[in-house]
């Protein structure tokens, strides 16, 4: 595996020069060949990947566009060009820039929203012409800046740039989840299915409460790819998915009066019976006991 541990040794794998320690634009078309293998990056990468390249594995089933494919990397992330051990000309580019870039400004506090940098590489943002011309500006905004003399507009300039482009990543990611809506219908429906099965089988009992990245890795995506979905399908967060459709079996068990309300806690994976209590009244409005004894 090959670990990216600076901006200066991501550059020089692929032939260009570290304009800036923190931030730089890497020309992939400059490179020699280069051996496919896994590799970490401990920064952040957006990386265009040219349609005539298609050398990492996205795994995509659905293609929207072929203009270019955009995938994105968060600081420790791992990622894997196959197959391993082939020789090859990347093509494309790649702009990276480590968080201490970031720090003391407002994309700072802000960069975690951007989820789509936890996203798996299938998962990719796939652009239009128009899309993919917006995206190489913000490129060439960024670059005319680390290729200027370092004074102190100079961070300022190039975060508000990261951050425009970040921003229509964003939007351009909300299209795709659009444009895929057939597919991603789907997904919820198999996830509904699959949360059914789980609440109201045996796996509750056994296995304790569900969690998002169980259902994620169910549905072969990513804990973040699936989240994002499930709250613009929705309009609520995949836990909070979970706990409506956990209370669902809940209200039918509380008005079962042979059982306690700690047993009924137990058999719905909660480990202790004062969770389950505060969960429910915040769901329902009324403590399980209440519920009960009809007390609205």
């Amino acid at each position: 595996m090959i670990i990216y541990d600076s901006i200066k040794k991501y550059c020089q794998t692929f032939n260009n020069p570290t304009l800036h320690p923190l931030i730089g634009l890497v020309d992939l078309d400059k490179s020699d060949l280069i051996q496919r293998c896994k590799f970490r990056i401990d920064f952040y990468a957006i990386i265009i990947k040219d349609s005539r390249c298609g050398d990492l594995r996205y795994g995509l089933k659905y293609y929207d566009y072929e203009e270019g494919t955009i995938v994105f990397f968060g600081p420790g992330q791992i990622g894997a060009s196959e197959p391993e051990g082939e020789w090859h000309q990347p093509y494309g580019k790649a702009l990276i820039f480590h968080p201490d870039l970031l720090h003391g400004t407002h994309l700072a506090k802000q960069i975690h929203e951007y989820s789509f940098f936890g996203y798996d590489s299938y998962e990719a943002l796939h652009v239009s012409e128009k899309e993919r011309a917006l995206i190489d500006l913000c490129f060439a905004n960024v670059e005319t800046e680390i290729k200027q003399n370092i004074d102190k507009h100079s961070k300022q300039i190039i975060v508000a740039n990261l951050e425009l482009l970040l921003k229509y990543c964003s939007r351009f990611y909300d299209r795709q989840f659009i444009t895929r809506e057939v597919v991603h219908h789907d997904l919820l429906a198999q996830f509904e299915n699959r949360l059914n099965a789980y609440i109201f089988g045996e796996k509750l009992g056994m296995d304790g409460l569900p969690s998002v990245a169980y259902f994620a890795e169910k549905l072969n995506v990513s804990a973040n790819y699936f989240g994002d979905l499930i709250k613009k399908e929705t309009g609520k967060t995949a836990l909070e998915f979970i706990h409506l459709k956990l209370m669902e079996a809940a209200k039918t068990k509380v008005l079962d009066r042979s059982k306690s309300i700690s047993e009924i806690a137990y058999e719905l994976g909660f480990k202790y019976p004062q969770h389950f209590t505060r969960l429910f009244k915040q769901k329902v409005g009324v403590s399980p006991l209440e519920y009960r004894m009809g007390i609205n």
